[in-house]
C-alpha cells in the first residue's frame, strides 16, 4: 500500500493549496495520472504540488478549476501561495503595491520587477536564489497582473541606461526584454524614460528606489538594501524625493526618445550578428 503524504493545510498557503488539489481530485474519483492526462501534465507534476514539493504557477491553477469546475477556487488560492514565496521582508511592500494608484520608480542597474520577461527574472533572481528559482520567478510574474487588472496604476520608470546594457542572461534574453519595454510605448499607464550617461550627476546617485501614491493612503518611499526593504511615510522624505524624482523626470530623456535609445540598443548591441 503506497505511503501517502499527511499534510496539514494550515501550515502554510502551499500545504492548503496541496491538501485542496487531493481532496478535489479524490472527491472526482481521478487518480494522479488521470488528471495528469486531463492537464496535459504528468501524474508526477500533481504529486509534487499535492506534496508541497512544487509550486503551482497561476496557468496550471487556471486549467485546475476549467478540468474540476472548482469556479475559480484555485486560482483565487495560488495568489496565496505565490505571495508567499516572495522573501519575507518584501511581502509588505508587495502588498502595499498591490493598491497604489501611481507607482514612480528608479531603477539603476535592471528593468523593475513589473516589466521583466520571465527568461530575464530568471537570469537575475537565479543568482541569489539558484535552488527556488522556480518559485520565485513565479511570484514575480504573479506581481505583474496589477498592470493588467481592469483599473491599473499608473506605472512612471525612469531606467538608467546601465540597466539598458548590463547584458543579463545574454543577449537573446536582452532583446526580448528591450522589445517588451518598447510594447509598452501604446500603453497609458506605462511611461518609460531613459536617464543616458550622458547627464552627468543626477538626485537618483544613492541607487533605486520606487514611490507609491495612494487614493485614500499616505503616500510611501521604498528602498531596498542587500536582505532588507525600508519603507515610510514620513512626509519630509516624501518631500525631498518627490522632487528629486520629479528633476530625474526633467533630465531623463522624453518617453519618445527613450524608445529610440531602446531601440538603437536593441538593434545594434543584441541584435543577429553575421
Amino acid at each position: 500500500m503506497p505511503n501517502i503524504q499527511t499534510l496539514d493545510p494550515s501550515a502554510s498557503p502551499l500545504n492548503y493549496f496541496g491538501s485542496e488539489l487531493r481532496r478535489v481530485r479524490e472527491a472526482h474519483g481521478l487518480k494522479q495520472a488521470e488528471l495528469g492526462t486531463m492537464l496535459y501534465c504528468t501524474g508526477s507534476l500533481i504529486g509534487q504540488i499535492e506534496t508541497t514539493k512544487k509550486v503551482p504557477t497561476r496557468e496550471f491553477a487556471e486549467a485546475l478549476d476549467q478540468a474540476l469546475g472548482t469556479d475559480g477556487l484555485f486560482s483565487r488560492l495560488v495568489s496565496l501561495v505565490l505571495r508567499s514565496q516572495l522573501p519575507s521582508w518584501f511581502r509588505p511592500y508587495a502588498d502595499m503595491e498591490a493598491k497604489a494608484a501611481y507607482i514612480s520608480t528608479f531603477q539603476s542597474q535592471v528593468v523593475h520587477g513589473l516589466l521583466q520577461t520571465e527568461a530575464y527574472a530568471r537570469a537575475v533572481l537565479g543568482v541569489e536564489h539558484p535552488r527556488q528559482v522556480d518559485e520565485v520567478v513565479a511570484a514575480r510574474m504573479e506581481r505583474q497582473r496589477v498592470l493588467k487588472r481592469e483599473n491599473p496604476p499608473v506605472l512612471w520608470v525612469v531606467l538608467s541606461e546601465a540597466a539598458l546594457l548590463l547584458e543579463i542572461g545574454g543577449r537573446d534574453v536582452m532583446r526580448e526584454q528591450l522589445a517588451l519595454l518598447l510594447e509598452f510605448q501604446d500603453d497609458p499607464w506605462v511611461n518609460i524614460q531613459v536617464l543616458p550617461f550622458t547627464v552627468g550627476q543626477h538626485t537618483a546617485m544613492m541607487g533605486s528606489f520606487n514611490l507609491l501614491r495612494f487614493d485614500n493612503d499616505p503616500d510611501l518611499f521604498y528602498v531596498e538594501s542587500y536582505d532588507q526593504g525600508h519603507m515610510t511615510a514620513n512626509p519630509s522624505v516624501i518631500k525631498e524625493r518627490s522632487v528629486g524624482y520629479a528633476r530625474l523626470q526633467a533630465t531623463a530623456l522624453s518617453p519618445e526618445d527613450s524608445a529610440t535609445v531602446i531601440t538603437r540598443v536593441m538593434e545594434e548591441r543584441y541584435g543577429n550578428r553575421s
